[in-house]
């Protein structure tokens, strides 16, 4: 919980001033028994209203200060735990932006959603609980106890004697739960990503009838969080009866010692009140201090879930700087990779392409295409070999430097619920004519031009009230809107008829003649007309060269054109 503190530190004074605040409401709390005995025992007796309305009036006024404190102090309590919350919640969110490729793999999506919502909110509430009743609950509880002793310290030692069982098992109860609200986290996350699988998988599921058997599933993955909340909070909720049962256990130990001493006359009656009145404050703290602990067991849980992420270390660091002479645009050097570091997912890559030059690069699904792409972006780091841009290395360019370097589609591209302009933009500040630009090159001008609103009608979340191939010309259009070094097409022509294609290239060849181009495509048409074609098969590359080189060079290439475009 040390990296929390760095959070809190900033909200030290006002959360002082709370404190102080719940200091003084804490105190006259405790007063209030205290002038009762008074009245009664000694006020009393004399007979004298005005003692008796004098008297009155300060339990009456501590009482209302009292309150007027609690609310100030919960007010103020509530305003810092949203601030502090608000910081680790864009401390968290800049973090997960910014982890590797890598990284998101380990941590996957739904677990990153979970902590950015469910682990920041609990954790949230542990911070205004902690504010609210931490402070209050041990100081009516240690207050109290002072009180009891100065007023009867006999039967003090009564209460006293019980409170080390309650210590202990409150400490056993905790331990055990700790790890069980750790568990209970990681079944939330199996289980948001059933949902979020299922939400994205919505239409195939209802074309393939599976709408039973994903229920079935997700019943399993809810059964499952729901068996481990019970077993969670069953085990955290055996404190308050435990400790119930002790503290009325005590508070019969003390009537009955009371009763013999008033008998005796040691004692007065009005003290055995006052007693009992700082009894039940005692034993509402000490149920409030159950709920602290419940509720810190579930919060330290969830932070140090939050802190997994905010401590990842940064494993994309920028190298010393390496650059070589080089005529080359982008070359890959003998480049080897393993998303597992077990099994190589591409092997040997090598591949040099000059400025204003288009690289194909072809090959059956799951071959490695997208991977190079992966490689060269730097998402991924490679295990061996080098790649460079210029004859530098890319290891020595900075997130900063490089990313603006290139416009990008990737396979499944999203599109946000914002306008068409927006979508394209992205925050990058580009002139309508820049954008205007883009939808004419990538032959989305025609059916934007056709919407009343134009730039600025709007798409919802995934381009799902617009076609596929509508959806991938705005994507294309987004890649090529800030005029990048290097344009990457992975895969983005797959939902565009063989005339659209074809406008769309011819348009890129003469508008953008000067950006090195990188097509990663599995119909042959795409990639024919590029300068090189790499064909890579299992991760390896098995022919690089022109269409006419490759047609004669590599028979995988040559029987992937024969095959589809229906040559015997």
């Amino acid at each position: 919980m040390g990296k929390l503190l760095k959070y809190i530190k900033p909200y030290i004074l006002m959360m002082s001033l709370g404190f102080v605040i719940k200091f003084a409401a804490t105190i006259l709390d405790l007063v209030i028994p205290w002038v009762l005995a008074y009245m009664i025992d000694e006020i009393a007796p004399l007979k004298d209203m005005n003692k008796i309305l004098f008297w009155g009036a300060v339990m009456a006024v501590s009482a209302i200060a009292a309150l007027g404190s609690n609310i100030g102090a919960n007010t103020m309590a509530a305003k810092v735990s949203s601030k502090i919350t608000r910081k680790i919640r864009h401390d968290l969110f800049s973090k997960t932006m910014n982890l590797s490729s890598r990284q998101i793999d380990m941590f996957t999506i739904p677990s990153l959603v979970s902590r950015l919502s469910s682990d920041t909110y609990i954790t949230h509430r542990m911070l205004g609980m902690m504010q609210r009743i931490g402070v209050r609950a041990p100081l009516l509880l240690i207050g109290g106890i002072i009180i009891t002793m100065i007023i009867d310290i006999h039967l003090s030692l009564v209460l006293i004697s019980i409170l080390p069982f309650i210590a202990f098992f409150v400490y056993l109860i905790s331990a055990k739960g700790i790890p069980l609200f750790g568990k209970l986290q990681k079944s939330v996350d199996r289980l948001v990503n059933v949902v979020r699988e299922n939400i994205t998988g919505i239409r195939v599921i209802k074309a393939l009838s599976k709408g039973d058997h994903e229920k079935e599933r997700f019943t399993q993955f809810n059964q499952g969080s729901a068996l481990r909340e019970i077993k969670a909070r069953t085990t955290m909720a055996a404190t308050q009866p435990l400790m119930n049962f002790l503290i009325n256990l005590g508070l019969v130990l003390v009537i009955i010692a009371g009763a013999f001493r008033i008998n005796a006359g040691i004692s007065k009656p009005g003290v055995i009140i006052a007693f009992m009145t700082y009894f039940v404050l005692i034993l509402n703290s000490m149920l409030n201090i159950t709920r602290i602990f419940v509720m810190y067991s579930k919060g330290y849980a969830s932070f140090n879930r939050i802190n997994e992420v905010l401590e990842s270390p940064d494993e994309i660091i920028t190298g010393p700087e390496d650059i070589i002479q080089s005529d080359h645009h982008i070359s890959f050097d003998r480049v080897s990779f393993s998303y597992n570091k077990k099994e190589p997912d591409l092997q040997d890559i090598t591949f040099y392409i000059g400025h204003g030059q288009t690289l194909g690069i072809i090959g059956d699904t799951g071959s490695g295409k997208s991977s190079i792409i992966k490689l060269l972006m730097r998402l991924y780091d490679v295990d061996e070999g080098s790649i460079r841009i210029d004859g530098r290395n890319i290891k020595s360019f900075r997130k900063e430097e490089l990313y603006p370097k290139f416009g990008t589609v990737f396979q499944g591209d999203v599109l946000f619920a914002d306008t068409i302009a927006g979508n394209i933009d992205l925050d990058r500040e580009l002139d309508h004519d820049m954008i205007e630009r883009s939808t004419f090159l990538a032959q989305a001008d025609e059916f934007v031009n056709s919407l009343d609103e134009l730039h600025e009608h709007r798409l919802t979340s995934k381009g799902s009230n617009i076609s596929g191939g509508q959806k991938q010309r705005i994507l294309i259009s987004r890649a090529i809107a800030g005029d990048p070094e290097i344009l990457i097409l992975d895969d983005s022509s797959s939902a565009l008829d063989y005339k659209t294609e074809y406008e769309l290239r011819k348009a890129l060849n003469k508008e953008m003649s000067k950006t090195t181009t990188i097509i990663i495509a599995q119909r042959i048409s795409s990639v024919m007309n590029a300068d090189k074609i790499l064909v890579v098969d299992d991760g390896r590359s098995i022919g690089l060269g022109s269409h006419a080189e490759l047609m004669t060079s590599c028979e995988v290439y040559k029987d992937m054109y024969n095959i589809q475009l229906g040559v015997n």
